[in-house]
């Protein structure tokens, strides 16, 4: 990868947690994102998607609630407050400096169906065309899923894909990845069981959370061919000084060839329907890039019809690859672990994770 090169298109997630300062709402650090996107899109002529997480926290705010709600509904209206008060507070700040944006709300279903999935690229690109910055968060009031996974990494992750970004930064109130001597790395050429280990590091519940997520949304845009950077977001100008050099803070995650747009899909793109376990053989049959067949599997479970996406996973209940399965689970679970004149998986119909 270049770390030089010209970032034209961004996506920027911003976490809740840079929205409190000494257990406040701070509401100056509105002000503080849009004067940085503002100078980029208007000196430096660059495109920017905010992702930007809060409404929970500012509808909490509003609605003087001292802890996060745990009955799913009152969460939800909850979110409802909030979001309208968050777009409320972007749009000041950012028409403070002539700059338009435009609410845009997506569910994980957006990503899972093709139509739905279009749909929402040619909006994204018609809205950058038009000059306004959209501005996305997850659709908290309907999607129980993403409140649940308390965090807008992975719907970054997949927005940068969707939009087909040169970069994603992750902005939160950490510096960045540390190692075990509690120094931040700053590049990560390759994603692995030691660096997603390090995600462990630290004591501070919240912080295991968010890093661990933080580490899956980074992977998944490597694979989708964007360079990701984590950043503590209140480091003075950090979004500019990340789209012109992204190694200059946090810790950038280098880039590596993309997985076709079949691949993504299957890997990111949608929620596995179920789970087929596989014996040693089979596992290494399909990283070896060849077709998933019954005498290999050792188990199967989910809710699952003939072209739905499964987990695949080794006899360690470990998930290494996403495919779509030729038979419905009923049909499967007959036939498993004997032998069978079709394959269950098509090799084409299989992304290694």
């Amino acid at each position: 990868m270049q770390l030089h090169k010209n970032y034209k298109r961004v996506v920027v997630k911003v976490g809740s947690s840079l929205f409190y300062a000494a257990k406040k709402l701070d509401t100056a650090y509105f002000h503080k994102i849009a004067a940085q996107i503002s100078d980029l899109i208007k000196n430096e002529n660059k495109e920017i998607i905010l992702v930007s997480s809060g409404a929970i926290a500012l509808g909490m705010d509003l609605l003087k609630m001292g802890s996060r709600p745990k009955k799913l509904s009152l969460l939800q209206a909850v979110a409802a407050v909030g979001q309208n008060s968050l777009m409320d507070k972007y749009n000041k700040e950012f028409s403070g400096y002539g700059i338009n944006c435009a609410q845009v709300l997506l569910t994980y279903e957006d990503f899972c169906s093709r139509s739905r999935y279009l749909n929402a690229k040619h909006t994204l690109l018609e809205l950058l065309k038009l000059g306004y910055v959209p501005i996305i968060n997850e659709n908290d009031t309907i999607s129980t899923d993403e409140i649940k996974f308390g965090d807008n990494d992975l719907l970054s992750a997949l927005v940068a894909k969707l939009a087909g970004a040169d970069l994603l930064v992750l902005l939160s109130d950490v510096d960045g990845l540390l190692d075990r001597d509690n120094k931040v790395i700053p590049v990560i050429d390759e994603i692995n069981a030691q660096v997603k280990s390090l995600a462990y590091s630290t004591k501070n519940r919240t912080s295991v959370g968010g890093m661990i997520t933080k580490i899956g949304a980074a992977n998944m845009a490597v694979k989708s061919g964007v360079p990701c950077v984590i950043a503590n977001g209140r480091t003075e100008n950090i979004i500019p000084s990340l789209v012109r050099r992204p190694e200059s803070s946090g810790t950038l995650f280098v880039s590596k060839k993309s997985l076709s747009a079949k691949e993504h899909w299957m890997a990111f793109g949608t929620k596995p329907k179920g789970r087929i376990l596989v014996d040693e053989g089979a596992r290494k049959a399909l990283v070896d890039k060849k077709s998933l067949l019954s005498v290999g599997i050792v188990s199967c479970s989910g809710h699952f019809s003939g072209g739905d996406i499964v987990s695949i996973c080794d006899n360690r209940e470990v998930e290494f690859a996403r495919g779509k399965a030729g038979l419905a689970l009923r049909e499967l679970e007959k036939v498993q672990g004997k032998r069978f004149s079709k394959e269950i998986i098509h090799r084409d119909n299989i992304v290694i994770l």
